[in-house]
């Protein structure tokens, strides 16, 4: 069977953070939802995106092909009617307004003439993300999930005892973990360190936690759950349920709170990011989708952050702050809360267009500094949202 997963409307709802990648490659608890598939169905996936985006994440076209919806995380019971499905049904979930998956044959999907002979019902858990702030609001329950489904029948490697721990049995280290001289409260939740991840001397962390590999936790950082730290990041000062991607950094003093910070991003020492308001009334987020600010549901809320941005030090966000793609921001006061994308510069000096061959020239230094070379189909990605950035001249 070829599995795709599939694009629906959410990704547009997911604005800015799936600008620059489908919905299944967001991470949510410690594995990103196509990771979460592939483990979980033993396969590998394509996927069905935006035009843009397809050169980097195309899709394969069989004859059978079973697509998956990318906003929606597995579960036991829908992988078993998932594997059963047959050509022509449909796999409806959340009281018939969620398509889950679909069985489509070639002839099918190119001619949009198949139609769905049965719709198939599920009536278990579903977990899917339909806005900005699930992304963090639902980390604690998919990371203790994957921490189950990454380490079942498996042996941590030992940990230090040098360490002060708590709740050692909730406590995984994969291959090359290095963990010295830190305070580890894994009482309330799992804590999930990845190969070659490193939690420097006197910082004190509070599961569910995950550091994923070659992430570093510097010195004396403050970390509680539910807190995802992706690949390759480095963080320190204070955290609180906050989710990054992977190849970003926040590795100095101050505090991030409910919070989504994407990939290549850089947060400047003693820059903080407010998570509730003086009034603790329920934070309202800018919808790129509706052009509006609509309500999350919850009066703890800090900065969505989209991909290659920066800000410099001691800068300040807003509760319920959101910042485009390749953004660098600067200048005291707190800065607007919605930051549009290719935006440079901040509430002192104002904002003005962020030129993109600069700003590519600038994330290939970045990129450099990894060992990675900056693809010609990531270049192409930030050239297409640029364009589409500037011609929407909604600059935040």
């Amino acid at each position: 069977m070829n599995y795709i997963l599939f694009d629906d409307a959410t990704k547009d709802v997911l604005k800015p953070m799936t600008y620059t990648r489908p919905v299944c490659e967001i991470r949510l608890g410690i594995m990103t939802i196509r990771e979460k598939w592939e483990k979980a169905l033993n396969v590998t996936t394509s996927t069905l995106t935006d035009d843009y985006l397809s050169k980097k994440y195309p899709m394969v076209m069989s004859e059978a092909m079973l697509l998956i919806n990318s906003s929606v995380c597995p579960r036991p019971a829908m992988i078993e009617m998932i594997k059963n499905m047959q050509p022509g049904q449909t796999l409806i979930g959340g009281n018939g307004e969620v398509v889950i998956a679909m069985y489509k044959t070639k002839e099918g999907f190119l001619s949009e003439e198949e139609e769905s002979s049965e719709r198939l019902e599920y009536k278990g858990e579903l977990v899917k993300l339909n806005s900005l702030a699930d992304i963090f609001l639902l980390n604690d329950e998919e990371l203790r999930y994957d921490y189950e489904v990454l380490t079942k029948g498996r042996k941590s490697m030992p940990i230090s005892q040098t360490n002060m721990v708590i709740g050692k049995e909730n406590i995984f280290l994969e291959e090359g973990a290095k963990v010295e001289c830190a305070i580890i409260n894994a009482s309330k939740g799992p804590v999930y360190i990845g190969k070659g991840a490193e939690i420097m001397e006197n910082a004190v962390i509070r599961g569910p936690f995950a550091l994923l590999e070659h992430a570093v936790v510097k010195l004396s950082a403050k970390i509680y759950g539910a807190t995802t730290i992706g690949p390759y990041c480095k963080v320190g000062g204070e955290l609180e349920n906050v989710v990054m991607f992977g190849y970003s950094n926040k590795a100095h003093d101050g505090f991030f709170g409910n919070s989504v910070i994407g990939e290549w991003c850089n947060i400047g020492a003693d820059s903080n990011a407010s998570n509730l308001k003086n009034t603790y009334e329920d934070v309202r987020l800018w919808s790129i989708d509706k052009n509006t600010f609509v309500s999350t549901g919850t009066i703890f809320c800090g900065t969505i952050m989209a991909d290659y941005s920066k800000c410099g030090i001691n800068t300040m966000f807003n509760t319920g702050t959101v910042v485009g793609v390749n953004c660098n921001i600067f200048g005291s006061g707190y800065q607007r809360n919605f930051i549009h994308s290719f935006s440079w510069g901040g509430n002192t000096g104002g904002v003005r267009v962020y030129d993109i061959e600069k700003a590519i020239e600038v994330a290939e230094i970045v990129q450099k500094r990894r060992n990675i070379d900056m693809s010609d189909e990531d270049k192409a990605i930030l050239r297409h949202i640029y364009r589409e950035s500037t011609r929407n001249k909604r600059l935040g």
